[in-house]
């Protein structure tokens, strides 16, 4: 097939993409997003800094839910602030219970900061989104998206709102997996001011926040990481959730991602290649069905990708109109 400038525009970086051009994977290795977790942390510091002191700002926002996400926007920050020689009082942590927050990871973001000696301010949500709720004619008791979404927007609003009486910017903690993946409410948690996860898949923001963990001993703050590490994905919107029942393994996502975006695979390639780099470890049934939704969330999604924050270049790609990029209509392609 080939293909012109009104083709790129209409099609985005998938215009050359080998598979969808009816040719053969490239023959880079399929392990996904190779790393050194001391390397990512370095760039994600460097990037933050950089960001804060071109825009003079020495105050960040971050909602800390007790997730891995957040939990590394969170020591990034740390580490950013003591790198620049910023007062640690600029970093202001917010956690924002709501319907399904639990018991262990509101103690686990208490904890975390009091190990780093920070402080942590809590702020309902509940009655907020209840008032919401009752206001737009929802019952505010079917768990339903609208129930879910209420919550994620109206914590965006609680931290918008915190940065502008500050000064300062809202630290998004969004990464990589949920970005391919849509998986974030639009006009919520899609929002920040600045993505310091953007271009750090869920598998290697694990291995980050483990060495992070490893390396700084027994205190407060890495036995509150070490539980988080061990706690099941979840945004906690809906009491019980785990993300991964829904939506599959992160490891066989960011394995699709990396082999869509790198080596060019199609749905059979990624398939196959799947298949013999997790022998023993996933079925075939859970690999066909997670590639099943990998690739309908990851065309039908762009449109939140298309209008995502700035954010901090990791791996060799990013997910944005900077970068590989689809048109929002594009829909569903079959590849």
């Amino acid at each position: 097939m080939w293909y012109n400038t009104a083709m790129k525009k209409e099609l985005g970086s998938l215009a050359t993409h080998r598979a969808f051009l009816g040719k053969p994977p490239k023959k880079s290795p399929v392990a996904p997003f190779p790393c050194r977790p001391a390397d990512v942390f370095a760039k994600q510091v460097a990037g933050l800094a950089k960001r804060l002191k071109a825009i003079r700002c020495r105050d960040v926002v971050i909602g800390l839910s007790g997730g891995l996400d957040s939990t590394l926007v969170l020591l990034v920050a740390h580490a950013t602030f003591a790198k620049l020689g910023y007062d640690a009082k600029g970093i202001h942590v917010l956690t924002l219970p709501g319907f399904g927050t639990s018991a262990r990871t509101k103690g686990n973001a208490d904890l975390l900061c009091e190990g780093l000696g920070l402080t942590l301010e809590t702020i309902s949500i509940v009655k907020s989104v209840r008032q919401h709720l009752k206001d737009i004619g929802h019952d505010g008791k079917t768990p339903d998206v609208t129930y879910e979404n209420a919550q994620a927007r109206m914590r965006t609003l609680v931290l918008m709102d915190r940065a502008n009486m500050t000064g300062g910017i809202v630290l998004g903690t969004g990464d990589l997996s949920e970005i391919a993946l849509g998986w974030c409410t639009y006009g919520g948690d899609h929002l920040s001011m600045f993505g310091v996860n953007a271009d750090v898949p869920k598998t290697v923001v694990r291995k980050v926040c483990a060495w992070w963990a490893d390396r700084n001993g027994d205190g407060k703050a890495a036995r509150a990481v070490r539980d988080i590490l061990a706690t099941p994905i979840s945004p906690e919107l809906v009491k019980g959730q785990v993300t991964e029942d829904r939506i599959g393994p992160y490891e066989l996502h960011d394995f699709f991602l990396w082999n869509f975006i790198v080596n060019e695979m199609g749905s059979k390639d990624l398939q196959a290649a799947a298949a013999r780099h997790f022998a023993g470890r996933f079925d075939a049934a859970t690999i066909v069905a997670t590639l099943k939704t990998f690739l309908h969330r990851f065309f039908t999604q762009a449109f939140k990708r298309n209008c995502a924050p700035d954010g901090i270049r990791v791996f060799p790609f990013e997910l944005s109109l900077r970068g590989w990029w689809i048109p929002s209509d594009l829909g569903p392609v079959r590849i």
